[in-house]
């Protein structure tokens, strides 16, 4: 009754695919309200795995037929998710394989951009502007640029000052820069759900945070209510004052 136990090198391999397609999927859904449905059917298919293995054929057929149905409705419930994924994968995979084969790097641009987004957040936090900033470094975030209106223009303090105006129909949400120019704006980024983030920290902290726990992307933040300035990157923030 126990001969699963005796596992094998093709065993370790499968257990191992599996919780790496888990942990993905995990990472899609987490911070929606599709995790609590994600958890339940992992509930029910845990159940009947162990319902199987003890040999209870009633109980066993039952909710095999309801894992049946289960699997259309997972697929019609979590069908933006899955294809936000899928977009995401298509997208990564061929543009991290270009950039392995064409690496392209131009100082002179980079550090125009950090000048321009330097100064612009220096003004912001001087009038107590809210803004919300990302530089897309090697993780392709191009799901989260085709969540906003498409700009593709010069990155420079002006532009991104108007931008997050508070009038400016652009200002709510995240600009995004990719490739040395400004490519979108009013982009939706992901919430974190830590714990650990200090409850002052508004809704623009924690997009920052989501976007770094799911990229290496560096994200600016300028509070509307202090004017402060942190930076995220790679799941940590660092508040800083410039005065």
């Amino acid at each position: 009754m126990f001969d699963f136990i005796n596992f094998t090198f093709i065993d370790v391999i499968d257990v191992f695919v599996v919780a790496v397609l888990l942990y993905q999927i995990y990472r899609v859904v987490r911070g929606t309200g599709a995790i609590a449905i994600f958890a339940g059917i992992f509930v029910i298919y845990l159940t009947w795995i162990i319902v199987r293995v003890l040999g209870l054929e009633l109980l066993s057929s039952l909710l095999g037929q309801i894992i049946g149905i289960g699997a259309l409705a997972l697929i019609i419930v979590f069908q933006q998710e899955i294809r936000r994924y899928l977009l995401m994968l298509g997208r990564r995979s061929s543009k991290g394989i270009w950039r392995k084969i064409f690496i392209v790097r131009n100082f002179e641009v980079d550090t125009v951009v950090k000048e321009e987004v330097y100064e612009a957040c220096v003004a912001m936090s001087n009038t107590k502007t809210g803004a919300l900033i990302v530089i897309e470094r090697t993780t392709d975030i191009e799901v989260y640029m085709s969540s906003g209106d498409r700009i593709n223009a010069i990155v420079s303090r002006r532009l991104i000052e108007n931008i997050f105006f508070k009038n400016s129909p652009l200002h709510d949400g995240a600009m995004i820069i990719s490739g040395g120019r400004i490519a979108a704006a009013r982009c939706i980024l992901p919430t974190s759900d830590n714990p650990n983030i200090p409850p002052e920290l508004g809704l623009r902290h924690r997009a920052a945070v989501g976007l770094s726990e799911n990229s290496d992307a560096l994200v600016i933040v300028v509070s509307e209510e202090t004017g402060r300035i942190a930076i995220t990157a790679n799941q940590a923030i660092a508040a800083k004052n410039h005065k």
